[in-house]
């Protein structure tokens, strides 16, 4: 059976990805609602603006991957759309302009709403312009960062940093540098499924010229690198728990450790690429549950 247009499109954003995008802006939420600063209108807003950030993210990779012919046979990730043939490169650069006219809709309504002061609309302005193109020049353009080594520094920074301080900052009309500890692990396990992702094609990378931090690294330190992101993240969320918290709730993302380890352990263990290629799934999951119970835990201690 030919699949529908709907569902070739739906496959191209990458559904799998978008927990990432999610647990920034509960993480961020959380924090603000333990300090009596939620609002639920700025929350959806927010996600919405990060989900549409994510599928431009993901769609500008489709796009830039293919255009550059590492989107190849020798690829041992799902096929992509332009690579498969389901969607022409100008189809996607149609989507593209769409996504950005939708997201700069919607973040601009996020601004306007949460922002009250000029300071903060122009550099709220800036960021989101920034989170526009640094999503699109991951992949695509004559010298993309993403095939120089910086693509791990970027996930941390906009699915940590920005992405769950952004939001509390939002709600809360300050920053505290109590956010930047749940910042730091969110934005560790994302670049945690990106290392994923670059340790399974780290061969076919290397031999296309894209030189992430996994191809610089080599597939051993690599694996060495993962193990030190998961620990890193929980580590993040302990001192969190013991320096902010007064309640045991906010161990409640201790219950995921096991899945962390379990996968850690898969990880290093891994003989080829090929043998990570299930494992991408299970670092998402590990990802969306700890950050979901540490949420959970941080606003059952308020």
């Amino acid at each position: 059976m030919t699949p529908s247009s709907f569902a070739i499109w739906l496959d191209a954003a990458r559904p799998k990805t978008l927990p990432l995008a999610v647990t920034s802006i509960v993480s961020g939420s959380a924090v603000a609602a333990w300090q009596g600063h939620f609002s639920a209108l700025i929350a959806g807003l927010a996600l919405i603006t990060a989900l549409l950030l994510q599928i431009l993210s993901n769609l500008a990779n489709d796009y830039g991957d293919a255009a550059k012919g590492t989107d190849n046979a020798d690829r041992l990730g799902p096929q992509r759309a332009i690579q498969s043939g389901q969607i022409t490169p100008e189809a996607m650069r149609n989507a593209m302009i769409l996504n950005i006219i939708l997201t700069v809709s919607s973040g601009l309504s996020l601004i306007l709403i949460a922002c009250s002061t000029p300071q903060d609309i122009v550099g709220f302005l800036l960021l989101g312009l920034m989170a526009i193109a640094a999503s699109i020049a991951y992949t695509v353009g004559n010298k993309p960062y993403g095939y120089r080594g910086l693509g791990d520094l970027s996930v941390l920074m906009f699915f940590g940093w920005l992405g769950v301080a952004g939001t509390y900052y939002l709600q809360a009309g300050q920053i505290d540098s109590v956010i930047m500890l749940p910042a730091t692990a969110c934005g560790l396990l994302a670049v945690g499924v990106l290392n994923i992702n670059n340790l399974r094609d780290i061969d076919n990378d290397r031999a296309c010229g894209k030189l992430t931090l996994a191809v610089r690294m080599g597939p051993s330190w690599g694996r060495k690198y993962h193990l030190c992101l998961l620990l890193a993240s929980v580590l993040c969320l302990a001192l969190f728990a013991v320096l902010e918290l007064e309640s045991p709730y906010g161990w409640l993302f201790a219950l995921s450790a096991p899945l962390l380890f379990r996968h850690g352990q898969q990880v290093l263990q891994a003989a080829d690429g090929a043998a990570l290629r299930p494992m991408m799934a299970t670092m998402v999951k590990c990802a969306l549950l700890t950050n979901l119970l540490f949420a959970a835990g941080v606003v059952l201690a308020a």
